[in-house]
């Protein structure tokens, strides 16, 4: 079987934006799951409210699509009355950091055995190009207009520091990676946290000077800094060059895992 198998052509064309990244995440994803062997109708893929929150919708197996922000809650109950299932979660930065945040906080620090996809845009796209907790400092968006003046919330680093079993950071330019990392977020018992920065076209590049799809690629592509090399530089007392965005795979540790089947 391959990953093109677990699509539901019936439910196609799909609703995304021309030249969206989500489609790469998914891609990914479901490439990742195949090589996992595992079966659909033991696999659950729950998702909240957002662009990347109608993947599942895509997926043919059982999937819940939730309200807004409660896809871990939801997903949280299905593996503890369900061990047996293999729950993936997709989830967008507003969905998931902002009405979601404290879900997404207290499932890292339980460690339940969840692998969360996260579709980082930067903005939120579906309802507006509203900014959202991971908006870059002086980016552009509807509630934005001169510029974001908040810091942005690191994802890898709030997973980490509460207690996810796996985290790691990739962008859509960075295909085998990314699919080699959801892989492992997979393989690994407890919680892991995925963490996919991709372009949206529609509401954050054509607001953000990115007016072709490619460009945004392309600033991920030229932007990416590798972890050991962040290390590094920070070790030295050296800065990152501005507007890094810093990939690999920050956690992978064996803390005692919840909803694991015994």
């Amino acid at each position: 079987m391959t990953y093109t198998e677990w699509l539901r052509e019936d439910r196609l064309p799909h609703i995304y934006c021309a030249g969206c990244g989500n489609g790469t995440v998914i891609n990914c994803t479901l490439n990742a799951v195949d090589q996992m062997g595992w079966k659909k109708e033991e696999t659950v893929f729950v998702s909240g409210i957002g662009c990347s929150s109608r993947a599942p919708g895509y997926i043919m197996t059982d999937s819940l699509h939730t309200t807004h922000g409660r896809a871990l809650a939801f997903a949280t109950g299905i593996k503890m009355a369900s061990p047996d299932l293999n729950v993936v979660v997709f989830t967008g930065d507003g969905d998931l950091a902002a009405i979601g945040g404290n879900h997404f906080i207290h499932a890292c620090r339980r460690n339940i055995d969840l692998t969360v996809v996260c579709m980082n845009n930067q903005i939120y796209g579906m309802t507006g190009g509203q900014g959202s907790p991971t908006t870059p400092m002086g980016a552009l968006s509807t509630t934005t207009p001169y510029g974001s003046r908040e810091p942005t919330f690191d994802l890898c680093e709030l997973a980490s520091a509460a207690g996810a079993n796996f985290v790691s950071r990739w962008t859509s330019y960075h295909v085998k990676e990314l699919t080699r990392a959801i892989h492992n977020g997979l393989k690994t018992s407890g919680f892991s946290f995925i963490e996919a920065a991709v372009q949206c076209p529609t509401n954050y590049g054509r607001r953000n000077k990115f007016r072709q799809v490619m460009d945004q690629i392309e600033y991920f592509k030229t932007h990416a800094v590798l972890q050991q090399k962040a290390d590094r530089l920070r070790e030295e007392g050296k800065p990152l060059p501005e507007n890094s965005i810093v990939v690999g795979e920050f956690v992978h540790r064996n803390r005692p895992a919840m909803g694991v089947k015994r």
